[in-house]
């Protein structure tokens, strides 16, 4: 008893300690704001703060060095004017923040009383675990308590602060809340779907057939990446089943955990739609399939999952079948955190494929048309949903807009460059728009996924992106893993070249609806593989 409450004492000596010395220091607010819980979620109730022992993992973003030469490489690589892409080594020397400020994070954690401190590779981001205790004492915020409908969860109430003399090195802080966490994309059909002969169920290996890309080699020289979370073990068995039904080789895979592996096993479906659309779509061949797995789906995990894809640097094409509403990821300082990591990405000539989301327009919940982030990020593609109408399983026949494929200007995020001189945007010139382009989407057209023995069919923008994943994989590894991110091409030469997409001008997301050429529902629609290959191969600079 008297050594427990020695023990007691010794700790509250020293968090007044900390409390004492924070007292003199110069704060500033980093990009994680409070956390704006009862403005987003209005039925949320604030329980009052949390126990100071209260365990919280957090992860810190760095801001890039030599931030303004990080943006004119990027910008030269998107506009085509560049295709000198950095190693992950040369990253590291010219634009990761350097190692002495690495550690003036590192010490300023452990001061605050953080332990388990662990610095990625790249330097971007810090993971670190602590209490509510530690980041009052860290970051100047208090974490209060909250009754979500019936779940419980936390957040910050105050800015996420940082010394005066770590301000030009700190960019957000992740995981002082888990009241908005990342979600995947996927659809089961519902009983009472009405179904046509050509809206069907489709085995992954009848999509390359469907969107024309079996006169390419497989994607047998490129590396792809998923994000992904929780326990793994099903999904690396179905896929190597899947393989083996398919008539598809072995496939290499790898596993690396961005943190302390996690038993969940709730996304497994999740995982199977990825890898084995990819699969499909690449031809039945990768040079290696990465799966970058974070423990939870908190912002702090799923951002360490994203910067382990980027500091790993093997994985060309990187799914990302996951979002969250982008207002919620901005108030986090995910946005500004993850668009780093995106960015690095780029310039390293990897290209992240992201869904937009199931929800329509309406990613954010209520009637006001907001999107999903990442896939609203500029250094990304974003791939929205199609209902896909076929002549039997493999003869396309057309694709309208799906009504739960996420879709619209963005609210968080301003148009690139190359999207704002396509002319494409009409209702906001100055925001993102997404998406970029679109695939088979709806559950009643959705994938055959084989889940422990057993087929199960799944749709939503999960599919839809790795299905553009495995594709744009079959492409680069057609070109020598040398193409730039697509974007910028695609809006510079297909209004123009109709031959290279589906043009999908029917159906409405809710808020919007599909028109000639681009538009906020599809983008550009989906794409005709072969004829975009051959088009890349006689283009310079696409």
């Amino acid at each position: 008893m008297f050594a427990k409450q020695y023990t007691a004492a010794l700790v509250s000596a020293a968090f007044f300690s900390i409390a004492a010395q924070a007292a003199t220091l110069d704060w500033q607010s980093t990009n994680t704001l409070a956390h704006p819980v009862q403005k987003l979620i209005p039925q949320a109730q604030d329980s009052g703060e949390v126990a100071a022992g209260q365990s919280v993992h957090i992860a810190v973003a760095l801001k890039a060095r030599n931030k303004a030469q990080l943006d004119a490489l990027t910008q030269d690589i998107l506009q085509g004017r560049s295709k000198r892409y950095l190693s992950k080594t040369e990253f590291l020397n010219q634009f990761s923040p350097t190692e002495a400020q690495a550690q003036a994070v590192v010490k300023h954690l452990q001061a605050s009383g953080f332990r388990n401190i662990k610095v990625a590779p790249n330097r971007l981001l810090i993971t670190a675990d602590g209490s509510a205790a530690t980041v009052k004492a860290g970051f100047q915020t208090s974490l209060h308590r909250y009754n979500i409908n019936g779940r419980q969860a936390f957040a910050n109430v105050a800015n996420a602060q940082v010394p005066s003399q770590l301000a030009d090195i700190v960019l957000a802080v992740h995981g002082l809340q888990n009241v908005h966490q990342f979600h995947t994309a996927l659809r089961h059909p519902t009983p009472q779907a009405f179904k046509t002969a050509s809206v069907s169920g489709h085995s992954p290996s009848d999509f390359p057939s469907i969107y024309n890309a079996n006169s390419l080699p497989p994607a047998s020289n490129t590396t792809v990446g998923i994000i992904a979370e929780g326990d793994l073990t099903q999904t690396l068995s179905d896929l190597q089943d899947f393989a083996g039904s398919a008539g598809y080789g072995t496939v290499a895979t790898s596993v690396i955990n961005s943190g302390t592996p996690s038993s969940d096993t709730s996304g497994t479906e999740e995982w199977n739609l990825d890898s084995q659309d990819i699969l499909a779509a690449a031809g039945g061949a990768v040079q290696q399939m990465n799966f970058y797995v974070a423990p939870s789906m908190t912002n702090a995990d799923i951002t360490a999952a994203f910067n382990s894809a980027v500091s790993d640097g093997t994985a060309k094409v990187i799914n990302v079948s996951l979002g969250e509403c982008e207002t919620s990821a901005q108030s986090d300082g995910m946005t500004a955190s993850a668009d780093q990591i995106f960015q690095a990405a780029v310039a390293q000539g990897q290209t992240f494929s992201v869904s937009t989301g199931d929800s329509g327009s309406y990613e954010c919940g209520g009637r006001t048309a907001r999107q999903s982030y990442p896939a609203v990020s500029p250094y990304v593609i974003a791939v929205g949903g199609t209902t896909l109408s076929t002549s039997g399983k493999t003869g396309y026949l057309s694709e309208s807009t799906w009504n739960g494929g996420g879709g619209g200007p963005s609210y968080t995020e301003s148009a690139p460059a190359w999207q704002t001189s396509a002319g494409v945007l009409t209702i906001s010139k100055t925001k993102r728009g997404v998406p970029d382009v679109s695939f088979d989407a709806d559950p009643n057209s959705g994938a055959l996924v084989l889940v422990n023995g057993s087929t199960s069919q799944i749709g939503g923008t999960s599919l839809a992106a790795p299905l553009f994943t495995g594709f744009w994989a079959r492409i680069e590894s057609a070109n020598g893993n040398n193409i730039n991110s697509p974007a910028p091409s695609i809006y510079k030469y297909f209004k123009a070249n109709p031959s290279l997409y589906h043009d999908v001008t029917s159906g409405s997301n809710g808020a919007y609806s599909a028109a000639k050429g681009w538009d906020y529902t599809t983008g550009w629609g989906s794409l005709n593989i072969a004829n975009l290959n051959a088009f890349i191969a006689r283009t310079p600079g696409f």
